[in-house]
């Protein structure tokens, strides 16, 4: 299917735009992914690699998304509520204006969140995409191995998750992380 990222993209946001910016902060957690798919059986099993962490490329990426703690500060850049909340990973918000075949640490085209009873949205993590009609193998990210890009074909992306803001005892690049709801 050509450009199938753009059509995704573009049913994401259509069910983001059913409720305002504002209702952001308070979205319910329901999920558009159907209950029994877990975390593992949307990602694959993970193994964490080997090597060192490229540290200084996780720096660049926190002070990039440092305001975003604030989600009102990720939705006026465009980070729009996609209604995608898996357990253990939390609430996605994508900038589809991001989705092209390059990584870079500095702009990830996802921001995770973890909602907390009271409303408030914690930012836990960020996810880079790559469409995955714009790259035939994982693409590269990171420097060294540490990171591990997953095939997601039910929304036809590579993607990778780095934890930058919540500590994962699995590990920074691991898709999951138990410490999230």
């Amino acid at each position: 299917m050509y450009h199938r990222h753009l059509l995704v993209a573009a049913i994401a946001l259509a069910v983001a735009s059913c409720s305002g910016p504002e209702d952001a902060s308070t979205a319910p957690a329901a999920s558009a992914i159907p209950a029994e798919l877990s975390a593992a059986q949307h990602h694959g099993a993970y193994r964490q690699p080997h090597g060192p962490l490229p540290v200084a490329e996780l720096q660049r990426a926190r002070r990039a998304t440092a305001r975003y703690h604030d989600i009102r500060n990720a939705v006026a850049d465009g980070y729009v509520d996609i209604n995608v909340a898996i357990p253990n990973m939390g609430r996605h918000f994508l900038k589809a204006s991001l989705l092209d075949a390059k990584f870079e640490a500095e702009r990830p085209e996802l921001l995770v969140y973890s909602p907390h009873e009271n409303g408030r949205m914690e930012l836990v993590a960020v996810e880079y995409a790559v469409p995955l009609d714009l790259s035939v193998a994982a693409p590269d990210g990171f420097r060294g191995a540490a990171d591990q890009w997953f095939a997601d074909h039910r929304f036809g992306l590579w993607t990778l998750h780095a934890w930058t803001w919540k500590d994962n005892p699995d590990g920074v690049f691991s898709p999951t992380n138990t410490r999230v709801p």
